[in-house]
Parts: structure tokens; C-alpha cells; sequence
């Protein structure tokens, strides 16, 4: 995956020098013996290295003010193996920058019942000492991930697995940059927004490049015709290529131009180091195609995209690539197109013009050429294909103007029926808990048209990274009802209006 860097988690633990050195050497020694559990666990996505036994108000700002200069370091787990008082820890968590996860365990799974003396009672304590950090981190308002079970337990170590990928994905953000070649599609509002408070607040930038500037990295001077030939004989071997298009084939060169489109983009975001893009199909000056398959291929290399200058979604399908990494299923940019409205059941055909990710196929996707219908340009190369049946979700991020929100809605994926006159990647989902309920509220939230789409990417992995980013989510799913939805709504306009003012 491009620019996929693999940081670390830092684990520290919290004790007191009450105990005495004895006591306290066996603290470090046991949170060493947690870590490297975690460390070792197939199920998380990053390692996790213990760093840290704290027992001052010195030691654990020292320890948060390198975690913040430490660009390696992407969080912090925290657990209190005996009784740490919390105000040893205010200093330190209020210069902290980093997403932390408190991990509620202990070191023993089970109970010596026969053999407990006040010794084990006073070494084994961290149900009384991760109540006093909790209490600390709600005093202080802090946003963080509460896990609750013995180290060992597979649960747990899935639920920190799902927290690692959206501080991954968090710290994959930080920094990141975003280009937009043209503007948004015209007199579109949900495709615009604060590009300032999304760095202000997200981390990453977001800024505008003419088409012009990519038309001249695929200019012949600038593309070896070797490289060309190259990239058609892969798609050849990876793809089944419509006859017209194959070498030799009537339509061979469009190929070659699709091939032109996609090493130019390639060059030019590795150039600048970006993580995604958005174009338009109102601004394609001096191409002859809008960016199809390149565009496709780009996606599943790991690259966010937003159609139509939308960049929130660019930025959104790049984090939840990031989260998705190395699991099964995959994740596109998608827009909800049409619905198929029977009595028998409600369904969704998500789809958009060309630029659906192929890490969602079903199977080998087929190369087509076909008209476009938009944009004035020459019949556009792109991959087609269905995407599969399974759980998945959709993701919107949108601009509120005080604040952003995340809307999630599970999804259930169904196998499309045959469409041969489509000649789009597309995917059938049936939105959960149902089709009326989950329009609805998604159009009360403000849900954009366009989302990421996953079947890797879960409910959790979102909500994790909303709570590191300090975003509103609003999360559609079985039991989801309008009243509570709305009321939700309402509660939490009154809650992010006030809320820098009820920080402190």
C-alpha cells in the first residue's frame, strides 16, 4: 500500500512508590510480560512496546512530551496495575497528543482463592486503580478507548486491533496531503467545506493543482512509450481485456492513453507525496478521457478518492484503506445511485461513473470501453465488475460549519442480479435496520451521496478514529429508530455548540 507507514504503540503502566522497590520491580516485570502478549498477538496490526513504569507526576509528563516528539509513536495504551493516584497525571495528560487507549485488565486471569493475603490484595489491585485514572480522563474530558478484560482474552485483543487501525489510520492523516485537480463539481454543496478547520482539526491538507499540470506529466516527452507497453501487458495479465482493446485490437490505443492517464497520476502524486485526489469531470482540459481505470488502480494501490472534487470522501477512503490494511474485503469510493423499490425488498445500487475500487471484486473484473454520456471527452476506458455479497458499511464525512460529522451505515451486500447493459463496477446492498428507516435518517444526519465503502472496515474501526479526531458520529445500524435518531441529533447540536466552553 503507497506511503503505509507501520508506526508504534507504546504501553505504559501507572503504579505508585508506596509499595516499595520489591513490589514494584514485579509491576514492571508483569506490564513488561502484557506488552510483550500484545506485542506477539497476530490480531493487532502494530506492535506495541513497553516503555514505561510510572510512579511520578515528572516520569509521566517526561514520557507524554516524547510521545508527542516521537513521530514513530502513533498512541499510547495505559493500565494501572496496582493504584497510581490520578493526579500524579493530570500535568502529563494535559500536554499529551496522542490518542490513548486505557486497557482495563490485570495481571493474573484467575483468583488464587486458597492463598490470598493482603500482599496479593495490594499488588493485584487494578480494579481499584484504573477507577481512579478513569475518573481522571472523564474529569478532564478526555476522548479515549476503554477496553475491559483479562490480556490474554482473543475479545480484547480484537477490540485494541480495531483501536489500532483508526489511530493508524489517525496517524496516517497527520500531515498528509490531498490534491485536487480542478475545483468541485458546480453549485454542489456537500462536496465543499473548510479546508482550514480540516487541518486545524484533522491534520491533513488539501490543495489544488491544475488539470493542466497533470496533462503535462503525461505529455510524450515525460512517459517512456516502454512504460506504456509495459502497463498494457499487465493489464492483459490481470484483467480479462475486451477484445477491441487488446494489442492489435481496434481500440488498442485508448488503452494506451488509459495507461498514459494512469502513469502521469502516478508520477505526480508520488512526486508530491500525496495520499489521494479528487477530479472532475467539468474540468478535463486538455485530456481526452476522464480518469477511469487509472483512477480505479490507483484506489486499490492505496490511494483515496472523491469524485467530483470531493475531498472529505478522498480523505475518508484513504483512512479507511489505511484501517482496512491487510484484512479481508476491501474498500472503494461509492456513491448511492438508484433504488430498486419492490415490495419483495428494498435495495441500493451503488455505483458511480467509472471509479470504483477493484479491491471489492467479486472476481477478475473485465477492462471495457464505453461512452460516458458526460464531460465532452472520448469514451473512457475503466474496469467493470460486481462487488460481492457480505456485511459491510458506508461512511460519510460532512462539513456542518461548526463542526464535522461521520455517518456509518451497516450495510448488507447481496449478489447483484445481471446487468448487461451497465457497464460500471457497481455493488447491491440492503441498508439495515431497514431500507425507509435508514434513508431517512441518513438524509437527517446529512449524509452525503457520496462514501467509503467497506467490507473490511467496521463500525468500531470508525468510531475509535471519530473519537480520536474529537468528531461527531452518527452511526445507523439494527435498532436504530427516527425518534432516538432525531433526538440524538438535536442533543448533540446543543453539546458541540457548547462544548469548548465545557471542556476545562
Amino acid at each position: 500500500m503507497k506511503l503505509l507507514a507501520s508506526p508504534e504503540i507504546w504501553f505504559v503502566c501507572g503504579s505508585q512508590h508506596l509499595y516499595g522497590p520489591g513490589p514494584l520491580q514485579q509491576v514492571a516485570a508483569n506490564a513488561q510480560k502484557v506488552a510483550a502478549a500484545l506485542a506477539a498477538s497476530q490480531r493487532l496490526p502494530l506492535k506495541t512496546t513497553f516503555k514505561a513504569l510510572l510512579t511520578t507526576p515528572d516520569e509521566i509528563t517526561n514520557v507524554m512530551l516524547a510521545a508527542n516528539s516521537d513521530a514513530n509513536c502513533a498512541g499510547l495504551i495505559l493500565w494501572m496495575h496496582t493504584f497510581s493516584p490520578s493526579k500524579m497525571w493530570i500535568r502529563g495528560l494535559s500536554v499529551l497528543k496522542k490518542p490513548f487507549l486505557h486497557l482495563h485488565t490485570q495481571f493474573n486471569r484467575d483468583l488464587p482463592w486458597g492463598t490470598i493475603d493482603m500482599d496479593f490484595m495490594n499488588l493485584n489491585q487494578a480494579a481499584h486503580g484504573d477507577r481512579e485514572a478513569g475518573f481522571l480522563h472523564t474529569r478532564m474530558r478526555l476522548g479515549r478507548k476503554v477496553v475491559v478484560g483479562h490480556w490474554s482474552d482473543p475479545e480484547v485483543h480484537d477490540r485494541i486491533g480495531a483501536w489500532m487501525r483508526a489511530v493508524r489510520a489517525w496517524h496516517d492523516w497527520q500531515g498528509a496531503k490531498f490534491i485536487r485537480f480542478g475545483d468541485n463539481m458546480r453549485q454542489v454543496a456537500v462536496t465543499e467545506g473548510d479546508k482550514v478547520s480540516a487541518e486545524m482539526q484533522l491534520g491533513f491538507a488539501v490543495n489544488t493543482h491544475g488539470v493542466g499540470d497533470l496533462v503535462a506529466r503525461m505529455a510524450d516527452a515525460a512517459i517512456d512509450p516502454k512504460a506504456i507497453n509495459d502497463l498494457c501487458a499487465t493489464y492483459e495479465k490481470t484483467y480479462r481485456v475486451a477484445p477491441a482493446l487488446r494489442k492489435g485490437g481496434a481500440r488498442h490505443e485508448a488503452l494506451r492513453y488509459s495507461a498514459r492517464i494512469e502513469l502521469g497520476l502516478s508520477s505526480f502524486l508520488e512526486e508530491v507525496g500525496a495520499k489521494g485526489f479528487t477530479d472532475t469531470f467539468e474540468d478535463l482540459h486538455g485530456l481526452r478521457q476522464l480518469p477511469g481505470m487509472a483512477t480505479q488502480r490507483l484506489m486499490a494501490a492505496g490511494y483515496g478518492f472523491g469524485g467530483e472534487g470531493d475531498w472529505k470522501t478522498a480523505a475518508l477512503v484513504r483512512a479507511m484503506k489505511v484501517m482496512g490494511a491487510g484484512l479481508p474485503g476491501g474498500t472503494s469510493f461509492m456513491e448511492d445511485y438508484t433504488y430498486h423499490l419492490s415490495p419483495k425488498g428494498h435495495q441500493v445500487l451503488g455505483a458511480h461513473m467509472l471509479e470504483i475500487c477493484p479491491s471489492i471484486a467479486a472476481d477478475k473484473p473485465m477492462v471495457e470501453i464505453h461512452p460516458l454520456g458526460i464531460g465532452g471527452k472520448e469514451d473512457p476506458v475503466r474496469l467493470v465488475f460486481n462487488a460481492p455479497a457480505g456485511p459491510a458499511l458506508n461512511a460519510s464525512l460532512v462539513d456542518l460549519g461548526n463542526r464535522f460529522r461521520l455517518i456509518i451505515n451497516e450495510v448488507t451486500a447481496v449478489k447483484p442480479p445481471k446487468l448487461p447493459k451497465l457497464p460500471v463496477a457497481r455493488a447491491v446492498w440492503e441498508c439495515r435496520p431497514d431500507f425507509k428507516t435508514a434513508c431517512a435518517a441518513w438524509i437527517y444526519s446529512g449524509g452525503a451521496h457520496h462514501t467509503g465503502y467497506s467490507y473490511s472496515v467496521t463500525a468500531e474501526m470508525l468510531e475509535d478514529f471519530a473519537t480520536i479526531a474529537g468528531i461527531e458520529t452518527v452511526l445507523i445500524k439494527d435498532g436504530t429508530t427516527l425518534p432516538a435518531l432525531k433526538q440524538d441529533l438535536r442533543n448533540n447540536e446543543v453539546y458541540y455548540h457548547l462544548a469548548h466552553g465545557i471542556r476545562v
